[in-house]
């Protein structure tokens, strides 16, 4: 089992309204956040998973709960809290990208802290950190204790997702990144996340330094331009997006992050010892593997993920 941590929450997507008054707003909302998206997408593609993280005991944490249920997520490291669910409002963007803004102060999936922190038994296999509990508290201070506790003993792979909305510090992001990098085994980042955290500085350069600590991978999503692979033994070398009509690109990392842990899953590589002795064949395929995933995802409004059968 693959133990995701960090947020749930609901995305609402402004839609237009057919009598087009200003006073008039109609919202599309589903249940989304990065991690709460991964731990979805693993069960989709037939990985068992469960999600550690923060759901409110409102109407919308308790919808929450039922996608959880329903997709086959494992109940057992959520945690509730009698405070509000966090928001997102998606904007979409002509190119199909989406931009939030977030309703989420004091919300419940921030309240994880130190003391809520499990004890993890050897059907976890690995964990995933990622988006915004990385640096909000006191979640950011809970999951970065849980990667130190945990780091060499099962396989750790990060998304920083950034999202400068709950916490607007870059500079922040940099140090929580920083700190993070060198616990990890596998990084997927888009080439966005890293033209915020690292604005003047070539992406292949940061690359290349975090793959100097115990990270041996890490897969660089460039949206339409496709995706690059880096590996410490290997070198880099980048495939082409798939060709899809885009509906939105909402969950399509999160999808691609989902699909490099089904891989190795699905290949008995989804541990320290397995990442380390990955062939370049075998990163390829994972590659495009992860590449085709996503591409579906881009062909459906919102995070819907796609399920094993939909891959070749």
């Amino acid at each position: 089992m693959y133990l995701v941590c960090g947020e749930a929450l609901f995305d609402f997507f402004s839609e237009d309204d057919a009598s087009g008054l200003a006073s008039k707003v109609n919202f599309k909302a589903i249940a989304g956040g990065s991690p709460f998206n991964v731990a979805v997408g693993l069960r989709r593609l037939g990985v068992d998973s469960a999600l550690f993280g923060g759901v409110s005991t409102d109407y919308l944490g308790r919808r929450l709960q039922q996608v959880l249920e329903d997709e086959g997520v494992c109940p057992d490291y959520l945690v509730e809290f009698a405070a509000p669910t966090t928001l997102a409002m998606v904007a979409v963007g002509a190119n199909g990208s989406p931009h939030y803004s977030f309703r989420g102060e004091g919300c419940a999936d921030r309240q994880l802290s130190a003391a809520h922190l499990p004890i993890l038994g050897t059907e976890v296999r690995g964990l995933h950190v990622g988006s915004f509990s990385l640096v909000v508290q006191p979640i950011g201070d809970a999951l970065l204790q849980l990667v130190q506790r945990e780091s060499g003993q099962r396989l750790i792979t990060l998304d920083p997702n950034v999202r400068l909305n709950p916490e607007p510090s870059i500079e922040l992001w940099r140090e929580r990144i920083a700190t993070l990098v060198p616990l990890v085994d596998l990084i997927k980042v888009s080439d966005e996340d890293l033209s915020l955290l690292y604005p003047e500085q070539d992406p292949q350069q940061v690359i290349e330094r975090w793959l100097e600590h115990r990270c041996q991978i890490v897969f660089l999503t460039r949206g339409g331009d496709g995706a690059s692979v880096f590996s410490r033994q290997h070198g880099h070398w980048s495939v082409p997006a798939v060709s899809v009509k885009i509906a939105d690109t909402v969950g399509a990392g999160d999808t691609f992050q989902a699909a490099l842990i089904t891989w190795l899953t699905e290949n008995g590589l989804d541990s320290v010892e397995g990442v380390q002795q990955l062939a370049r064949e075998q990163i390829d395929a994972m590659l495009r593997f992860a590449v085709q995933a996503a591409a579906l995802t881009c062909s459906n409004t919102g995070p819907d993920l796609p399920y094993r059968q939909q891959l070749s």
